[in-house]
């Protein structure tokens, strides 16, 4: 590869970690308001789960896991959102376990999207449903460009760990 290339593709590995960098920042004001105080746990959280199931926003299945689960147990789901969100937060902003925080959040946007599928009515023009949803899903396409690039090995502790563990295989002779 030319010098070029090879200057290309670390700016871009760069650039993947900022992102990274400044999405878990988001992440971790996400989370932390929802952790720091009992409200969300209380209160926000099912509001906002009985205003979607009011509207008729969600996919048809998703209504039901929403309806039959998550509204019986609103405490325990609102925290692992609130805990999750922080969790993807630190993850990101560390560069650690960057993979599987990505899972993480791309579940979590896929969920928010199947939540307020519908909010634009049902029937509309399909463009209107993603045009719902551009929070969540941009969102979602960030994790799996952090997923697939392995955005934790730039400027991130997955990195450290990764130059570690090839180390100790080359010691070992394998």
């Amino acid at each position: 590869m030319s010098q070029t290339g090879v200057a290309s593709l670390d700016m871009g590995r760069k650039t993947i970690a900022v992102v990274r960098i400044l999405t878990g920042i988001i992440f971790l004001f996400f989370g932390e308001y929802k952790i720091a105080g009992p409200e969300f746990a209380h209160t926000s959280f099912s509001v906002w789960v009985r205003g979607w199931l009011s509207q008729n926003e969600p996919v048809g299945f998703y209504g039901v896991f929403l309806q039959k689960f998550v509204l019986m147990h609103p405490v325990l789901c609102a925290r692992i959102v609130g805990w999750g969100e922080l969790a993807i937060g630190i993850a990101l902003v560390l560069g650690l376990f960057v993979r599987i925080a990505s899972v993480g959040g791309a579940i979590h946007m896929i969920s928010l999207a199947l939540a307020t599928w519908y909010a634009p009515g049902h029937g509309v023009a399909t463009w209107r449903y993603f045009g719902a949803n551009l929070d969540h899903i941009p969102l979602l396409f960030l994790f799996a460009i952090f997923f697939v690039t392995h955005a934790g090995e730039t400027w991130g502790i997955d990195g450290l760990l990764g130059k570690h563990n090839a180390s100790s295989r080359r010691k070992a002779g394998r």
